[in-house]
């Protein structure tokens, strides 16, 4: 049975992709087990919503009941209901039967687990509501269920609210890793939290409230449970027998079931070795043999390689994604369910997911991305985030003589005094459209025209110069109780072009510049010191920065690691920068 399974649901998965102009409809297993999943969520969310009325009364459960019952028990929503119960069952047991190992996340162990947990802790509830309604014409309604879990048999009372929680879980779970890789999730987050929490807990608390109504009436009228059996139609003992007989079948059948998908994954695994190897290489040389119709991510899992998978390999993240080395051709052709990923990613022709890609021959690979990605690593990255050469204007400054400040004041002073330097200095460089790249020690370093043009780069770099040099005098002026002299800083700016992109490891991520540019700049920072200035521009900024006839001293002078001489231009006072690129320079006020 699991073979044809598998086959029907890997010829719906793996068909080729519509020519474009001919849309057609296409379903996949994802999609199927999604939208399975959120039917029986719905059915979950009302049914707990009509329990949430117990804490209003019995009689608001009775009368929320209707609604529900309207919504569920006609021809159309029983079919959707049990439809969709059945085959996701199937699903999970295909899932299960495909796995190449059973080594899974503490997540995908949990909702697995939980998953066929619910419907042994479900069948003797199912049987006695909507089974004796087919079988017996019972009437359901709370009372006679209360009656039963409550004051009866509080045992099942305590199995059908574990039962619920467990549901509640392995939905959450599921929703969480189709929900996870939403731009907007992060932002959601808080709310998705908080119905998460409330929508069982006023459910049981309503359960639990109706359930003392019905045991108060029992205690109060002897003749309630009469009543109760008579206006339900309750089932008799033989009848209450022959549900028990068939609870006990059900639960022969369904572990007939596991046990059957385990031994035909085992047959498959076995008939799959027969059948030769596929050899994939990684980087570094390491080569492994797995099973023709392995996936490469399921041959990584199966051979303890690192990569990454942050959507546990369902197709949705993008992150398991592989640089193919040669040998596309030889390839089985993206399936639509990975194109529309692969677009979203904007990835390159050679890149494929290596949890949708079956290679059926020898293959080298090269994972994009580290073991440890994240969910917003799927998202789809800007030129300057995957990495371009492009001309931005690089600023670096740096706080002078503070190694010995830091020598006369204790640790606590010095990381307070930092603080508020970088603060300062980080609001000057953001407030005038500026990216600060990283502290260093006590200097800074700053990249103007990432997303813009190399001019707009350079104006807003000037007009942050000059306002480092305003915010500098603030701070002093704020800490002068504290600072034997005012603090000094010395200011370089050059622009060219440098290779920017999004560089580091695991948190330790940003968004930086390489090149000769970046050291250029750090150069002409240093060369304040021998200027005794606090700022030194490029001849290049000051053009691109729309300022004619720089009035403020040059020279040509040598820059370590360039062949030919630089003009720069010397400012002994930032504050002499225009306002504005394009209005005229203004003199600062004489400082005492």
């Amino acid at each position: 049975m699991f073979k044809i399974v598998s086959a029907v649901t890997e010829n719906i998965s793996s068909r080729p992709a519509a020519k474009p102009g001919k849309p057609r409809f296409s379903v996949t297993i994802r999609g199927l087990r999604l939208g399975t999943g959120l039917i029986l969520f719905a059915y979950v969310i009302t049914h707990l919503a009509n329990h949430a009325l117990g804490l209003i009364s019995l009689e608001a459960m009775e009368a929320g009941r209707e609604y529900f019952l309207l919504a569920w028990r006609n021809p159309v929503g029983s079919i959707l209901l049990v439809g969709s119960l059945l085959l996701h069952m199937i699903l999970a047991l295909d899932a299960v039967y495909r796995r190449r190992r059973l080594k899974m996340s503490i997540g995908e162990a949990l909702q697995l687990t939980l998953g066929f947990a619910a419907p042994i802790l479900l069948v003797s509830h199912i049987l006695g509501t909507r089974a004796a309604v087919q079988l017996y014409g019972t009437d359901d309604t709370y009372a006679y269920v209360l009656l039963a879990l409550w004051v009866d048999d509080p045992t099942h009372g305590i199995k059908q609210t574990s039962a619920t929680v467990i549901i509640w879980i392995h939905a959450c779970i599921g929703i969480y890793y189709w929900l996870r890789l939403k731009p907007w999730f992060v932002r959601s987050l808080a709310w998705l939290y908080g119905l998460a929490l409330m929508v069982p807990v006023l459910g049981l608390l309503g359960f639990v409230n109706g359930g003392r109504a019905v045991g108060a009436l029992v205690a109060n009228d002897p003749g309630f449970r009469l009543d109760i059996a008579i206006d339900t139609n309750s089932p008799t003992a033989e009848q209450a027998a022959e549900l028990g007989m068939l609870e006990d079948r059900i639960f022969i059948f369904l572990a007939a079931l596991l046990i059957g998908t385990l031994i035909a994954r085992a047959f498959r695994l076995y008939t799959e070795r027969r059948r030769g190897v596929v050899r994939i290489t990684y980087p570094a040389g390491r080569i492994i043999e797995t099973a023709p119709g392995s996936t490469i991510l399921e041959a990584s899992v199966l051979f303890d390689v690192p990569h990454a998978s942050v959507c546990g390999g369902r197709g949705r993240c993008s992150t398991c994604r592989v640089r193919i080395n040669g040998g596309l051709e030889l390839l089985p052709e993206p399936s639509e369910q990975e194109q529309k990923v692969l677009r979203r990613v904007k990835a390159a022709p050679d890149v494929r997911l290596a949890c949708q890609l079956r290679p059926t021959a020898d293959i080298s690979v090269t994972p994009l991305l580290p073991a440890n990605a994240n969910p917003r690593d799927g998202f789809a990255k800007t030129a300057s985030t995957q990495g371009q050469e492009q001309e931005i204007a690089i600023l670096f400054a740096d706080i002078r003589g503070f190694t010995t400040l830091s020598e006369q004041k204790l640790p606590y002073d010095v990381v307070f005094i930092l603080n508020r330097y970088f603060r300062s200095m980080g609001e000057a460089i953001e407030g005038a459209g500026g990216r600060v790249d990283k502290f260093i020690g006590d200097g800074i370093m700053a990249l103007f025209g990432v997303d813009q043009s190399a001019e707009q780069g350079c104006k807003t770099a000037l007009q942050a110069a000059r306002t480092m040099a305003e915010r500098l005098d603030e701070l002093n002026d704020l800490l002068k109780a504290d600072l034997p002299t005012p603090l000094r800083i010395g200011i370089g700016i050059h622009v060219g072009p440098a290779i920017v992109g999004e560089m580091g490891y695991a948190r330790a991520t940003s968004i930086t510049a390489i090149g000769d540019t970046v050291n250029t700049a750090s150069r002409l920072e240093s060369k304040t010191k021998d200027y005794g200035a606090q700022l030194i521009i490029s001849q290049r900024v000051a053009e691109l920065g729309g300022i004619e006839k720089p009035p403020w001293p040059s020279e040509d002078t040598e820059v370590r690691g360039r062949q030919e001489p630089m003009r720069i231009y010397i400012l002994d006072d930032a504050r002499q920068l225009p306002e504005r690129s394009g209005t005229p320079a203004r003199q600062p006020a004489t400082t005492a």
